[in-house]
């Protein structure tokens, strides 16, 4: 039985976030996705990184790199997708497979369409599936409290828990 858990930080890049929510919002979730994965990488849990790169021209990176306030690390996993479920056509599945991973935390934006479709295609596949509190953004307040109302949802003292009784030290 799968006892890793894995960080999903989905599409928090400057080309989404950029003139659509506020910085001091950007920050806050930020600030509770960095914590995670800090966590996650210091107990041998895997971190990663979904970058939407649906419509990107060649000289798009800068604009479709991750914002500079989420912290990404060399040993961080990157997928690069093209639908809004993060497991659709690409190998999401099998990494997290291959890393043992039981507990998917979604985070990041939005929570209305990549960060809800990439949850439910954890759960589709077989995986526990909760998003980080204080983690998921969307243009919209209200839309991050109704995925909050309707969806599982972990807040980080219960991942710092998991994370010291599940998994390994790295």
């Amino acid at each position: 039985m799968p006892n890793k858990m894995a960080l999903l930080v989905v599409d928090m890049q400057n080309a989404f976030l950029q003139d659509r929510v506020e910085a001091s919002r950007i920050s806050q979730a930020c600030e509770y996705i960095n914590h995670v994965a800090r966590l996650f990488r210091e107990r041998g849990h895997a971190v990663v990184h979904v970058q939407d790169i649906e419509g990107m021209e060649a000289d798009q990176e800068e604009t479709y790199a991750f914002v500079p306030e989420v912290e990404v690390e060399p040993d961080d996993v990157r997928i690069r997708k093209v639908h809004s479920n993060a497991f659709w056509e690409t190998d999401l599945e099998a990494v997290l497979r291959e890393r043992g991973a039981g507990l998917v935390v979604v985070a990041g934006f939005a929570a209305e369409y990549c960060v809800l479709f990439t949850y439910q295609g954890a759960i589709e596949r077989g995986f526990k599936a909760a998003m980080l509190q204080n983690g998921i953004l969307s243009e919209h307040r209200d839309t991050v409290q109704a995925a909050y109302r309707d969806r599982h949802v972990v807040a980080y003292p219960v991942l710092e828990w998991l994370a010291e009784h599940s998994g390994t030290r790295a």
